[in-house]
């Protein structure tokens, strides 16, 4: 590796993590799981979970770790309005959860665009 492609590794880090304290900086600090959004993002979680994985009974979002964030962008030409982060305890028969991390992607009148989920 070069210095000049140091360099842009560095700035690449440096923008990637501005954008996510700017994220996290304008979500809101109250968020309750009757939110609208908070509610859409677990149930349409909780049946792709189900779909894959009969076994899952629950979805439980960890409240302090949320991040709900307004958005005004879009990808290619579908508008996405909200962007929820954090993490969730996909609970499964017979087996505690844990906890795994979580993005979900809201467009227009609140429809859930996208919900993935990953092992911590």
């Amino acid at each position: 590796m070069n210095i000049e492609s140091g360099s842009r590794m560095r700035l690449s880090f440096i923008a990637y993590a501005s954008l996510i304290l700017a994220t996290v900086a304008n979500s809101s600090a109250a968020q309750t799981p009757d939110d609208p959004t908070i509610a859409a993002c677990k149930a349409t979680g909780l049946l792709a979970l189900q779909a894959q994985a009969p076994e899952i009974t629950d979805l439980i979002f960890d409240m302090e770790t949320l991040a709900v964030s307004a958005a005004d962008t879009k990808i290619e030409n579908i508008p996405v309005t909200a962007v929820v982060l954090g993490e969730a305890y996909i609970s499964r028969k017979e087996q505690s959860a844990k906890a795994d991390r979580f993005v979900c992607l809201l467009g227009e009148k609140g429809k859930v665009l996208l919900t993935f989920f990953t092992a911590r």
